[in-house]
């Protein structure tokens, strides 16, 4: 069982940077790959990033690669997503997500078991 709340969510203008943190309040994120999603309204759930348990391989979709960084401190119990350039589009509820194994490809392309409640992020042009 894992709680994960994240914040760092807020107004930011186009071109600006916001860090998102996700926290387990509950349980554990350190054995787990872990996963940042988005939704905007009206919009399905995308993948945005994903990095393995020790950190040492990340993954993004390709709208936000070099704009992005997934990052974790597993002694905090907590994942990261610094976001810079940030543009109108990148609006939406960010969302992060433990998945139940170690690798990137446990959140790629698969619906993890574990979710946070998410974080607004809006940009203004």
């Amino acid at each position: 069982q894992v709680q994960l709340v994240e914040s760092g969510g807020g107004l930011v203008q186009a071109g600006g940077s916001l860090r998102l943190s996700c926290a387990a309040s509950v349980g554990t994120i350190s054995n787990y790959a872990m996963g940042w999603f988005r939704q905007a309204p009206g919009k399905e759930r995308e993948f945005v990033a994903a990095i393995t348990w020790g950190g040492g391989v990340t993954y993004y979709t390709d709208s936000v690669k070099g704009r992005f960084t997934i990052s974790r401190d597993n002694a905090k119990n907590t994942v990261y997503l610094q976001m810079n350039r940030l543009k109108p589009e990148d609006a939406a509820n960010y969302l992060c997500a433990r998945s139940s194994g170690s690798s990137t490809t446990d959140v790629v392309g698969r619906i993890p078991p574990d979710w946070g409640q998410g974080t607004q992020v809006t940009v203004s042009s």
